[in-house]
């Protein structure tokens, strides 16, 4: 499995155009989209879950989930 990141503006019309993925036809790929501009609310979460998994290293929150 390949990773592929394309940066594209979003059309007038809301629509997004990506680029043809040579030598994929007929292939299944699942595509993400994040639109940081509409909600700040999870801003945080998201640079803590792109940087590190020390923001996951929590032991309260292990002993809780260990023993639910």
């Amino acid at each position: 499995m390949q990773a592929i990141v394309h940066r594209v503006q979003v059309q007038d019309d809301g629509t997004i155009n990506l680029p043809a993925l040579s030598g994929a036809s007929g292939s299944t790929v699942e595509v993400i989209i994040l639109v940081p501009e509409l909600d700040q609310s999870f801003g945080d979460l998201l640079k803590a879950s792109e940087s590190s998994t020390g923001f996951w290293d929590n032991p309260v929150d292990d002993e809780v989930w260990n023993n639910a």
